[in-house]
């Protein structure tokens, strides 16, 4: 298979990548880069030969029309929810890296005189909204905060591509579990130090997915011919944040009795506080009824095995 990836430098994009490719699959990176003049470019900024440029932050898409045709096309690409505090200026910035990029990539392929066969275009469980311990599944409605709407928008901008007969779908993706980055990533140093903790009251509910579980469940969609729409990415069993703690202390082998109220989140986060002191209870309904088998479905087993293996 041949496949174009944006975001393939991103937590889960690099891991696809090297599992496509030690699959036999022929990946091709989409490169991030304001537009120069040729003249201008430094020899150090010359491409790679399995990656081509585009610009969307200045409505540059990708020079495809000499390319070999794709049988896929995954986008990942965005900004880190979490990355920065929320000001008016970073939350345009997560808009625009998900809705702008998404929109620019789904009209340049469905423009494609042979069109690739599916579009795996990002999206994530914000979209539901703070669901309390209520489940949800792809049939439940949209929240009303910002991440709802960052959601809902980020899936509306693939339509072009769908509008042109390409199966597209929405990878509607929990929090992913790395050694590597991420939140996990993020909060391990601490824990291993024995300052690890729950956030808030710990009744939150987190919808999670091992990161291999992601790139299995992603190839896995790649062949799905019957699937289109919406799909949750997450774990079959979201756990509570309290549930979440104890799992990465019993991992690194630490005690975790820090607690982190939910005034200081929000002097730190600001307005993200309220994210992550809510929570969603996301059911991957699509995936299990389609028999996809998950490697890791419990945080405790997946938790011990990505600390053991570094992964």
């Amino acid at each position: 298979m041949r496949i174009l990836v944006a975001g393939a430098s991103g937590l889960v994009g690099s891991a696809l990548l090297r599992v496509a490719r030690s699959d036999g699959d022929e990946v091709v990176r989409l490169v991030r880069r304001e537009t120069l003049p040729a003249t201008r470019m430094p020899d150090a900024e010359k491409l790679p030969d399995d990656a081509i440029v585009w610009d969307p932050a200045n409505g540059r898409p990708p020079d495809l029309g000499s390319v070999e045709p794709f049988d896929a096309v995954v986008n990942l690409a965005g900004a880190g929810i979490g990355d920065h505090r929320w000001s008016d200026a970073y939350k345009q910035t997560l808009v625009d890296s998900r809705v702008a990029s998404t929109d620019l990539l789904a009209r340049t392929i469905a423009a494609f005189d042979a069109k690739p066969e599916v579009f795996l275009s990002g999206s994530a469980v914000g979209y539901y909204g703070d669901t309390g311990e209520t489940e949800v599944d792809e049939n439940s409605p949209a929240g009303t905060d910002f991440l709802a709407h960052l959601a809902s928008s980020w899936e509306r901008a693939a339509a072009p591509a769908a509008d042109a007969g390409i199966r597209t779908v929405s990878l509607r993706t929990g929090i992913v579990m790395s050694t590597k980055g991420g939140a996990l990533g993020k909060v391990l140093p601490l824990f291993r130090a024995g300052l690890g903790g729950r956030l808030g009251s710990g009744r939150q509910y987190i919808s999670w997915i091992a990161r291999p579980d992601h790139v299995a469940a992603a190839r896995f969609l790649l062949s799905a011919q019957h699937i289109s729409g919406a799909v949750n990415l997450t774990a079959p069993n979201p756990v509570t944040n309290s549930a979440y703690t104890k799992a990465i202390a019993a991992a690194v082998r630490r005690p975790a009795w820090a607690f982190v109220p939910p005034m200081a989140l929000r002097l730190a986060l600001g307005e993200f506080a309220d994210s992550v002191l809510g929570g969603q209870r996301v059911l991957p309904n699509r995936l299990l009824d389609a028999g996809f088998e998950f490697g890791y479905p419990t945080i405790e087993g997946a938790l011990r095995s990505l600390v053991e293996a570094n992964a």
